[in-house]
Order: structure tokens, then sequence, then C-alpha cells
């Protein structure tokens, strides 16, 4: 029987045992991290709070962050305020703003995820080849 107590690695990033989304409004990007499992759900959604964020995110986004717990869809979701450098017609950055800020934050880490629970995720060990 595996031991549910190993944990993968100190951390693991997000892009190992999740998905997101991401879009923007003028100077609001929200973001919306999905776990690929109840039990990922369980043991990450504690993890991803307003302050993890906040740090992994600046300087990206400056201002308030809002957290909105979806447990049906084993989903966490951030509304990222003054995040954008202005919105679509202020801002320096390139075309894309808020749609690429899915990325970035799937680039953050979490700690303590059991092997056997991360492992599950369909997102664990990247893309498949479909051309085989």
């Amino acid at each position: 029987m595996p031991d549910i107590n190993k944990v993968v690695d100190d951390e693991i990033a997000l892009h190992r045992i999740a998905q997101a989304r991401s879009g923007d409004k003028n100077d609001v990007s929200d973001i919306t991290v999905f776990l690929a499992t109840a039990e990922l759900f369980e043991h990450v959604e504690p993890l991803l709070t307003r302050e993890r964020v906040a740090e992994h995110m600046a300087p990206l986004a400056t201002g308030r962050i809002d957290r909105y717990v979806l447990p049906t869809v084993w989903g966490v979701k951030f509304v990222l305020h003054d995040a954008l450098g202005g919105g679509g017609s202020s801002s320096l950055r390139g075309d894309n703003l808020g749609k690429s800020m899915a990325a970035a934050l799937l680039q953050m880490t979490v700690p303590g995820v059991p092997a056997e629970i991360a492992q599950a995720s369909h997102t664990y060990n990247g893309p498949k080849d479909s051309s085989r």
C-alpha cells in the first residue's frame, strides 16, 4: 500500500497538479485555478491564500486581491485589482494582458502535497504525445 504521507517534494508547482483560466477587464484580472481531483482540492485549496498569491504575482498585481472558493468545480478564483498596468488602452504591456496571468500563477509552488495524490493528476507528467 502506498504511503500517503510521502510528499512529492518540499514544494510542487501548480502547473503539475492544476489548470487555470484567466481574463481581464480594464485594470482587473481574474484567474481561476482548477484542481484535477477532489483530494487535490482538499489539500491545495487552503494553501492558495490571498497573501501567497499577492506575493507570487508581485509586481504585476499591486492592488487588492479577492478570493472565492468554488468547491463544486474544485476551483479557487482570484480577482486581482490594479493588475494590468492601467488596462488595455493605458498599459505598456503586451496585447494579451490578463490572458497570460493564469500561466504566471501556475508557476507558484505549494508545499506538502502527498505524492500519491499529486501523481493522480492528469497534468502531473505534462502533455502527452498525441502523435502516437
